[in-house]
């Protein structure tokens, strides 16, 4: 047991081992990847990373090793391979090769022997990523194993959305069964009130979102309970390494969307049924699950498995500085993962989704302003990496205003 004032030391990571991040959609803003680039780059580790160029604010960060031209799409396998090849003799060693999204993580799995010889990864067996970020897929397997999730329809016809809608309730949480495949810039949940908004959903998944789906509409469970989460690391024993249980204090989008604002939560409860659930579907390496508490059973109802690093992993950062993505390093090294002292209590926060939020009153629970007063841990701020803060600033604010000016010209 170590006193509030006594840090115990770091663990070492080997700086002979290169990593290269991998993400396949188009997000400049993608605070995750910088979150990754700080924490290893930090150790000593030279981190590369496949990015849009300059217009990426992440692309600023001192601890970035080298940014590498975008890469083609998943849906190109063959190409994708050669570009990474070609990345790898850049690098010039073996690297360990790290999804930043549910695309890149299949990918991975399903290409591992035509990696191997140049990247290292946690082993997996090659159809489980698609079988947990498939949310059609998912559903099943919660069925068959008794995990409980929301009610849902998926249906076939516009006259089924109808009834879906009458039988479920509005407002009804309506999720694209394949959310990789969306085209740039679309949501993947949305919460839906009106039934003109289902029906041009459902069109759009027999349409140009047809690959991304079925469309699947659930029930929404009232919120009063709280959104939950559980991020970890598990090894090819199924071991989990590193793990920890968070609460959503608010989301971007509001009420169907990523963590903005959120807590380190102890919750034995939930971090039990997460390390079950992840054993149950053999999913291996980094995962990232989505949790919503019914407040009339208490149950805690399974909305999303990503087989991946979530963005906000620095949310665990223990006392002694061990995180996600410094537990997947040392186990893909050789080196063994210490036992986490954890932080709880620790927050996060998401400065430019919080900023946005923070001028729409109405969607905010009481409460959700405040962790911008006490948040130890910042997305994007940092006293010792400051460009990618301010790229972040600039860009931001000039999206606003071109925002604006569609606005105006409407």
């Amino acid at each position: 047991m170590f006193l509030e004032d006594q840090a115990p030391p770091p663990p070492r990571l080997d700086p002979g081992l290169p990593v290269l991040l991998l993400r396949t959609n188009h997000n400049v803003f993608h605070h995750g990847t910088l979150g990754v680039i700080r924490t290893l780059g930090r150790a000593g580790v030279p981190v590369h990373a496949i990015l849009e160029g300059r217009s990426s604010p992440v692309s600023r960060s001192r601890y970035l090793h080298r940014g590498h031209p975008w890469a083609p799409s998943a849906a190109s396998p063959a190409a994708l391979l050669d570009h990474l090849r070609a990345i790898s003799e850049r690098v010039g060693r073996r690297a360990l090769l790290v999804p930043m999204d549910d695309a890149g993580a299949i990918f991975i799995a399903e290409h591992a022997a035509a990696l191997a010889g140049r990247f290292v990864f946690p082993r997996q067996d090659p159809d489980v990523p698609r079988r947990v970020a498939d949310k059609s897929l998912l559903i099943a397997a919660c069925a068959r194993h008794g995990v409980p999730g929301p009610e849902y329809r998926t249906p076939a016809t516009p006259a089924e959305v109808d009834d879906a809608a009458a039988e479920l309730g509005l407002p009804v949480v309506a999720k694209w069964a394949r959310p990789w495949l969306l085209r740039a810039g679309a949501p993947s949940t949305t919460v839906v009130d009106a039934p003109e908004h289902l029906h041009a959903l459902f069109a759009a998944s027999r349409a140009g979102d047809a690959d991304a789906g079925p469309l699947i509409l659930q029930r929404r469970i009232p919120s009063g309970a709280g959104d939950w989460f559980f991020q970890g690391y598990f090894a090819e024993d199924l071991a989990c390494l590193f793990g920890g249980t968070g609460r959503k204090h608010l989301a971007h989008p509001p009420r169907a969307g990523h963590t903005v604002a959120g807590e380190w939560v102890d919750n034995p409860e939930l971090d039990a049924l997460a390390r079950g659930l992840v054993r149950t579907l053999g999913c291996r390496g980094l995962v990232d699950l989505d949790f919503r508490r019914d407040p009339d059973t208490g149950a805690y109802h399974l909305l999303d498995f990503n087989p991946r690093i979530g963005a906000q992993f620095r949310l665990f950062t223990d006392r002694r500085g061990l995180d996600l993505a410094r537990a997947l390093h040392l186990d893909q090294s050789g080196r063994p993962v210490p036992e986490a002292i954890p932080a709880i209590g620790r927050t996060i926060l998401v400065e430019n989704h919080y900023l946005r939020q923070s001028v729409r009153p109405p969607f905010l629970r009481p409460g959700a302003l405040r962790p911008l007063r006490r948040a130890d841990e910042l997305a994007w701020y940092a006293c010792d990496d400051l460009p990618p803060f301010l790229a972040m600033g600039r860009r931001s604010a000039a999206r606003a205003v071109e925002r604006i000016r569609v606005r105006r010209r409407a």
